[in-house]
C-alpha cells in the first residue's frame, strides 16, 4: 500500500504542496509554519539531512508523495523512547496512510533502532490521530492539562505510548 524513504529524495515542491494547509498545522507544533513555504521546505529538508529531526521519511504510494513521518529517538536516561510524529496530505486522509505509516516506523523503531517504547503527544481536538494509534495498541497514558498554547489557545495534550513485546 505505501512505503517509506528517505525524505531528502523528495522534492522540496512536493512537501510545500501537502504541507501549506492550515488544516494540518494545527495538529503540529509551532515549529511547522503556516503558510508553508518553498523556503520552509528547504530548510527542512536540510535539518533532516543533518539528522537533527530523527529519523525522517517520506510517505508514498507508488511514486506519489503523501506526506511525512518521523522517529525522534531521546538521549540519556530516555534513550529507549522514542517520538514518533506524521502528518498526511488532505488529499490522502481517510485511505489508512497515517495507520500504515505508524505500523512501519513502529517496525523500524522495534526492529531496526532497537527502541523499547514510542510515545506520541496529541493536541485534545486532534481525535482521528488519536483513533490512528489507538488502532495500531498504543495506549493513552495521560491527559496532561494546560500544557500546550496552540493559536492563542490553551489546551490538553494527550500522551500516547506502544511498548515493544
Amino acid at each position: 500500500m505505501i512505503r517509506l524513504q528517505n525524505i531528502n529524495l523528495t522534492s522540496p515542491e512536493a512537501i510545500q504542496r501537502l504541507a501549506n494547509n492550515h488544516a494540518i498545522a494545527v495538529n503540529l507544533r509551532d515549529a511547522f509554519p503556516y503558510p508553508y513555504t518553498i523556503e520552509d521546505a528547504i530548510t527542512f529538508l536540510g535539518l533532516a539531512e543533518n539528522g537533527v529531526l530523527g529519523h525522517v521519511f517520506g510517505i508514498y504510494e507508488d511514486d506519489t508523495f503523501v506526506g511525512c513521518g518521523s522517529l525522534i529517538p531521546q538521549h540519556d536516561v530516555y534513550r529507549i523512547n522514542a517520538e514518533i510524529g506524521y502528518w498526511i496530505g488532505e488529499p490522502y486522509w481517510g485511505k489508512g496512510y497515517a495507520t500504515e505509516t505508524v505500523r512501519l516506523l513502529l517496525n523500524i523503531a522495534f526492529e531496526a533502532l532497537n527502541l523499547l517504547r514510542v510515545y506520541a503527544n496529541i493536541y485534545e481536538y486532534n481525535i482521528g490521530s488519536m483513533k490512528v494509534l489507538e488502532k495500531v495498541g498504543f495506549e493513552k497514558e495521560a491527559v496532561i492539562k494546560s500544557s500546550v498554547i496552540k493559536e492563542g489557545k490553551i489546551i490538553n495534550e494527550h500522551l500516547y505510548s506502544i511498548r515493544k513485546t
